[in-house]
Protein backbone atom coordinates (compact mmCIF):
# COMPACT_ATOMS: atom_id res chain seq x y z
CA UNK A 1 0.00 0.00 0.00
CA UNK A 2 1.12 2.84 -1.13
CA UNK A 3 0.82 6.66 1.38
CA UNK A 4 -0.41 9.16 -1.34
CA UNK A 5 0.89 12.03 1.32
CA UNK A 6 4.92 10.32 0.56
CA UNK A 7 5.31 12.56 -2.78
CA UNK A 8 3.80 13.03 -6.33
CA UNK A 9 6.83 12.04 -7.85
CA UNK A 10 7.97 9.10 -7.34
CA UNK A 11 8.17 6.48 -3.94
CA UNK A 12 10.89 6.86 -1.56
CA UNK A 13 14.30 9.07 -1.49
CA UNK A 14 13.80 8.84 -5.47
CA UNK A 15 10.57 11.43 -5.26
CA UNK A 16 12.18 13.17 -2.10
CA UNK A 17 15.51 14.02 -3.62
CA UNK A 18 13.71 15.23 -7.11
CA UNK A 19 15.84 17.17 -9.74
CA UNK A 20 15.11 20.49 -8.36
CA UNK A 21 16.01 20.05 -4.96
CA UNK A 22 19.32 18.21 -6.12
CA UNK A 23 19.96 21.34 -8.95
CA UNK A 24 19.48 23.71 -5.92
CA UNK A 25 21.58 21.72 -3.40
CA UNK A 26 24.51 21.43 -6.24
CA UNK A 27 23.76 24.80 -7.65
CA UNK A 28 25.17 26.42 -4.32
CA UNK A 29 23.89 29.77 -4.23
CA UNK A 30 25.28 31.32 -0.93
CA UNK A 31 27.61 28.67 -0.39
CA UNK A 32 30.56 30.03 1.97
CA UNK A 33 31.22 33.09 4.28
CA UNK A 34 30.93 36.51 4.54
CA UNK A 35 33.52 38.96 5.14
CA UNK A 36 32.13 40.99 7.68
CA UNK A 37 29.17 39.21 8.77
CA UNK A 38 27.08 41.25 10.82
CA UNK A 39 26.04 38.47 12.65
CA UNK A 40 26.98 34.38 12.17
CA UNK A 41 24.63 31.44 13.61
CA UNK A 42 24.99 27.59 13.59
CA UNK A 43 22.38 25.49 14.47
CA UNK A 44 22.53 21.36 14.86
CA UNK A 45 19.96 19.04 14.51
CA UNK A 46 20.87 15.99 16.69
CA UNK A 47 18.22 14.03 15.43
CA UNK A 48 20.00 13.52 11.83
CA UNK A 49 23.26 15.25 12.21
CA UNK A 50 22.42 18.26 10.13
CA UNK A 51 24.05 21.50 11.21
CA UNK A 52 23.64 25.07 9.28
CA UNK A 53 26.02 27.88 9.51
CA UNK A 54 24.44 31.40 8.86
CA UNK A 55 25.93 34.64 8.29
CA UNK A 56 24.40 37.67 7.48
CA UNK A 57 24.27 41.45 6.45
CA UNK A 58 21.91 43.60 7.50
CA UNK A 59 21.46 47.39 6.96
CA UNK A 60 18.17 49.51 7.77
CA UNK A 61 16.41 46.67 9.20
CA UNK A 62 16.61 44.99 5.84
CA UNK A 63 19.12 41.20 4.95
CA UNK A 64 21.59 42.80 2.92
CA UNK A 65 23.78 39.81 2.15
CA UNK A 66 24.50 36.06 3.32
CA UNK A 67 26.44 32.72 3.04
CA UNK A 68 26.14 29.49 4.54
CA UNK A 69 27.71 26.86 5.36
CA UNK A 70 25.73 23.21 5.57
CA UNK A 71 27.16 19.87 7.09
CA UNK A 72 23.82 17.70 5.75
CA UNK A 73 21.24 15.96 3.39
CA UNK A 74 20.55 17.36 -0.12
CA UNK A 75 17.25 18.95 1.39
CA UNK A 76 19.08 20.94 4.13
CA UNK A 77 21.82 22.20 1.50
CA UNK A 78 18.87 23.10 -0.92
CA UNK A 79 16.80 25.29 1.39
CA UNK A 80 19.98 27.05 2.77
CA UNK A 81 20.73 27.73 -1.24
CA UNK A 82 16.66 28.72 -1.68
CA UNK A 83 17.25 31.61 1.11
CA UNK A 84 20.67 33.20 -0.60
CA UNK A 85 18.41 33.13 -3.52
CA UNK A 86 15.63 34.90 -2.09
CA UNK A 87 16.15 36.35 1.03
CA UNK A 88 18.48 39.60 0.47
CA UNK A 89 16.40 42.47 1.34
CA UNK A 90 13.84 41.10 3.42
CA UNK A 91 13.27 42.18 6.93
CA UNK A 92 13.18 39.88 9.77
CA UNK A 93 9.03 39.88 10.24
CA UNK A 94 9.07 39.02 6.38
CA UNK A 95 11.98 35.86 7.00
CA UNK A 96 9.79 34.67 9.59
CA UNK A 97 6.95 34.76 7.57
CA UNK A 98 8.49 32.99 5.19
CA UNK A 99 9.75 29.90 7.70
CA UNK A 100 6.21 30.08 9.27
CA UNK A 101 4.67 29.62 5.70
CA UNK A 102 6.57 26.70 4.65
CA UNK A 103 6.58 25.14 8.17
CA UNK A 104 2.75 24.95 7.91
CA UNK A 105 2.77 23.93 3.75
CA UNK A 106 5.15 20.90 5.14
CA UNK A 107 3.06 19.54 7.83
CA UNK A 108 -0.45 20.53 6.63
CA UNK A 109 0.30 20.05 2.44
CA UNK A 110 1.16 22.29 -0.31
CA UNK A 111 -1.96 22.16 -2.23
CA UNK A 112 -3.36 25.26 -3.61
CA UNK A 113 -1.43 26.78 -0.72
CA UNK A 114 0.37 30.32 -1.79
CA UNK A 115 3.87 30.43 -0.83
CA UNK A 116 5.83 33.45 -0.61
CA UNK A 117 8.66 32.25 -2.61
CA UNK A 118 8.20 30.50 -5.89
CA UNK A 119 11.04 28.31 -5.40
CA UNK A 120 9.63 26.70 -2.01
CA UNK A 121 7.15 24.54 -3.88
CA UNK A 122 10.52 22.14 -4.54
CA UNK A 123 9.99 21.14 -1.01
CA UNK A 124 5.99 19.73 -1.45
CA UNK A 125 7.36 15.60 -1.85
CA UNK A 126 9.15 16.74 1.78
CA UNK A 127 5.34 17.04 3.54
CA UNK A 128 4.61 13.25 3.64
CA UNK A 129 8.21 12.38 5.34
CA UNK A 130 7.53 14.17 8.65
CA UNK A 131 11.13 13.27 10.21
CA UNK A 132 12.50 15.29 7.01
CA UNK A 133 10.71 18.36 7.89
CA UNK A 134 13.62 20.15 9.85
CA UNK A 135 15.96 19.01 7.28
CA UNK A 136 14.47 21.88 5.46
CA UNK A 137 13.32 24.34 8.06
CA UNK A 138 16.97 24.61 10.00
CA UNK A 139 18.39 26.94 7.55
CA UNK A 140 15.50 29.08 8.24
CA UNK A 141 15.88 28.92 11.93
CA UNK A 142 19.60 29.36 11.99
CA UNK A 143 18.84 32.90 9.01
CA UNK A 144 15.76 34.29 11.45
CA UNK A 145 18.39 33.81 14.34
CA UNK A 146 21.03 35.11 12.77
CA UNK A 147 19.14 37.94 11.44
CA UNK A 148 17.91 38.63 15.51
CA UNK A 149 21.10 38.51 16.93
CA UNK A 150 22.31 41.06 14.03
CA UNK A 151 19.59 43.66 14.75
CA UNK A 152 20.09 42.65 18.17
CA UNK A 153 16.27 42.11 18.85
CA UNK A 154 16.18 40.81 22.67
CA UNK A 155 15.90 36.83 23.49
CA UNK A 156 12.30 35.77 23.05
CA UNK A 157 11.25 38.65 21.23
CA UNK A 158 9.23 37.65 17.95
Amino acid sequence: MVDSKRDSQGDGAAGLYHQAIVEAAHRGCGVGRLETPDASVSIDNPLCGDRVSMDVQVGDGRLRGVAHRVRGCLLCEAAAAVIAANAVGETLTELRSVAEALGEALAEGFDGRHLPWQDLAMFAPVAGYRSRHRCVTLAFEALTCAMAQAIDEPRGAS
